[in-house]
């Protein structure tokens, strides 16, 4: 089913310092799968987005900026204002800041509501779709919940970019011996758990070992990581605000990352990895990654000693038959259609509402 340039989704959403952009990111997964069915996207934020407006802007993408306390009354009134003035045929909120009473808002403004969660934060879920797209995601964290609201759960609706599909049936080799490095902490890391990785690497007895770190754009430790990768002679190159990290996945051999929504796209590339926890709501990523042996769970990052990181990243490095029992199964977690299929469910679900309402 296609859609015309009248089919708006607008979507709610922030990113910044202290909740970093994989929000954002996989909100933007979404729009290029609305965007690529005909309709248009509206991006609705409490932020500036500095290093996220051009890339929006350039996809085709609106913005508008509204000066508000994000979740609050307020902003779910100015919200719903936006979603009629534009007549939007789907209103997507994403973010720990938006609770019951926040969808509440948008569903008695007569609105549809696509609410993302991770972890079961709000209180209530009165939204018409509730989409969690972790390994751990259970309908018991939605025990209270609308009768109406449904339900997409799992791994089979994760929000890949367009720049991760060009990669599907794309076939991983496992080199005996790992020398490809890829560092990526999320998009604003402010605890610097880069820097500590680094740390770390300075101890690794590897020859023609090279690594690559990917920091954001919002990154307030750019220049701390330049200065020490220039001081210690690492074999390290750093790139700030990749646009297509997809090929820098393609090249790492292994990756130390975040528990975001990174993990989703190394584990569609099949890219073996270690994961460090920078936030309460990455431990349950964390911790099923581990379980199914997808990943090397390295727990918290301040339990993180420099000597055991070492060893971890040493061991990943030369042990072949782990980064290929992580590779397999990671890579067949996730199958690059989920944004296809939550938009045919809004679709679907949208021709159901409208059909009860003229009844």
């Amino acid at each position: 089913m296609s859609l015309s340039r009248n089919n708006v989704l607008l979507i709610r959403v922030d990113s910044g310092l202290d909740m970093g952009s994989g929000h954002l990111m996989r909100c933007l997964a979404l729009a290029q799968a609305w965007q690529d069915h005909g309709g248009t996207v509206l991006f609705v934020t409490a932020c500036e987005l500095p290093n996220a407006k051009t890339r929006l802007i350039e996809e085709g993408f609106d913005i508008i900026n509204i000066q508000t306390n994000p979740g609050s009354a307020e902003d779910a009134y100015l919200t719903t204002e936006l979603a009629h003035k534009y007549n939007a045929s789907w209103v997507v909120v994403d973010g720990y800041r938006f609770g019951g009473d926040y969808q509440k808002a948008i569903k008695e403004a007569g609105l549809n509501l696509l609410f993302f969660d991770d972890y079961g934060h709000a209180d209530y879920y009165p939204a018409d779709i509730v989409l969690n797209q972790n390994i751990h995601a259970d309908e018991k964290l939605y025990r209270n919940r609308a009768e109406y609201t449904k339900l997409l759960l799992g791994t089979r609706y994760v929000l890949l970019r367009r720049e991760f599909l060009r990669w599907q049936g794309y076939k991983r080799e496992i080199p005996e011996t790992a020398r490809k490095l890829l560092i990526t902490m999320g998009g604003s890391d402010p605890q610097n758990a880069t820097l500590k990785v680094l740390q770390a690497l300075r101890y690794v007895d590897m020859d023609g070992l090279e690594a690559i770190v990917v920091v954001g754009g919002g990154n307030p430790h750019y220049e701390t990581l330049k200065d020490f990768v220039r001081d210690v002679n690492l074999p390290v190159r750093i790139e700030r605000d990749v646009k297509d990290i997809s090929q820098l996945m393609a090249w790492a051999d292994v990756a130390i990352t975040a528990g975001g929504t990174t993990c989703w796209e190394l584990a569609f590339m099949g890219v073996p990895f270690a994961v460090i926890i920078l936030a309460e709501n990455q431990v349950a990523v964390a911790e099923h990654f581990g379980k199914l042996n997808c990943a090397v769970n390295l727990g918290w990052y301040y339990n993180l000693s420099l000597l055991n990181l070492d060893k971890v990243i040493t061991k990943l490095l030369l042990d072949r038959k782990g980064r290929s029992r992580m590779s397999y199964p990671c890579k067949h977690l996730i199958d690059g259609k989920g944004a296809k299929r939550v938009i045919n469910f809004l679709l679907r679900e949208e021709q159901i509402l409208n059909d009860n309402e003229n009844k």
